[in-house]
């Protein structure tokens, strides 16, 4: 990997797309989600990305079972499922593309409390100033007519960071093991939890349509596959600490497809409340790329 010497042009592009995919994620998912229920659809995106990486997947270590099943169940099944709920719920696309940054300030304190890592105040002060964004943002008109989508996606965000978490505890395993042994070991609870609390789930997937479908398809592509996949590309080449600032565009994006494609009209709250998450979020980033200390974000899509 190099270190220190940036990403270069053809590999910030590579970074670019990566972002794009995965804002597109949230236009194309909330479009999806009218027709699909969310555990369903997250099901569905997890038994095509099992298919297509099968061949290439290996068996981890015996050791390592316990590590990837507790990842694929707060990251495969309680982050998505409630990520792509958090969605349903929501009034727009902007507000929870932001907060479900918030499993990064997170994953610091989780790392802090179960690893014993510390971080100085200038970490401290960027967490504080990630979490007065929440409070800020949900003073936005949109987000308080819908607030449970803002506390369903502050819950989905700390699956993530407990996943992300646990990450840091498996060894010997490759990406793509990771990534299809998640949505394989996800599967089975996803369609269960489908079954008992999304009645008619099932039987509505013979009248979902192009739409519907469209979202699964490009969800599990280029969200998990295609993303996941050049982000392992760039991680080769490069510190992940340098690359992870870059991520944070994935919300910006987002909130420019919510106001082109979804009629998102953000609020003073929304920006200022935004701007803090966002900021504080990329403060941590910085810190982390600084200290030259492990990543605290690998997968910040929905």
């Amino acid at each position: 990997m190099s270190a220190g010497a940036g990403l270069g042009a053809r590999d910030l592009s590579l970074a670019l797309l990566v972002c794009l995919c995965w804002a597109l994620n949230f236009l194309t998912s909330a479009h999806a989600l009218r027709e699909i229920p969310p555990f369903l659809f997250t099901a569905l995106r997890m038994a095509i990305v099992a298919v297509v990486l099968a061949p290439l997947m290996r068996a981890p270590p015996r050791s390592q079972w316990a590590v990837l099943a507790a990842i694929a169940m707060s990251t495969g099944v309680l982050h998505f499922g409630t990520a792509f709920l958090a969605l349903r719920l929501a009034g727009d696309l902007s507000s929870p593309a932001i907060v479900t940054q918030t499993y990064v300030p997170m994953t610091v304190l989780l790392a802090w409390w179960w690893l014993g890592e510390r971080f100085g105040w200038r970490t401290a002060l960027a967490v504080a100033v990630s979490f007065a964004g929440v409070l800020v943002l949900g003073l936005d008109p949109i987000v308080l007519d819908n607030p449970a989508s803002l506390l369903v996606m502050l819950g989905s965000a700390l699956m993530l960071a407990i996943g992300t978490v646990l990450l840091r505890r498996l060894e010997g395993v490759r990406m793509v093991d990771q990534l299809g042994w998640t949505a394989a070991l996800s599967l089975p609870p996803l369609l269960a939890i489908s079954a008992l609390a999304e009645p008619g789930g099932f039987a509505g997937l013979r009248s979902a349509g192009w739409v519907g479908w469209g979202g699964v398809a490009y969800s599990a592509a280029f969200a998990s596959l295609l993303g996941h996949g050049l982000l392992y590309r760039l991680v080769q080449r490069h510190p992940v600490a340098e690359v992870t600032p870059y991520l944070l565009l994935t919300p910006v994006f987002a909130v420019v497809l919510g106001i082109a494609f979804w009629g998102d009209r953000p609020g003073p709250a929304l920006w200022i409340g935004g701007a803090m998450v966002l900021g504080g979020v990329l403060m941590i980033a910085l810190r982390t790329l600084r200290t030259a200390r492990p990543p605290v974000a690998l997968t910040p899509e929905a």
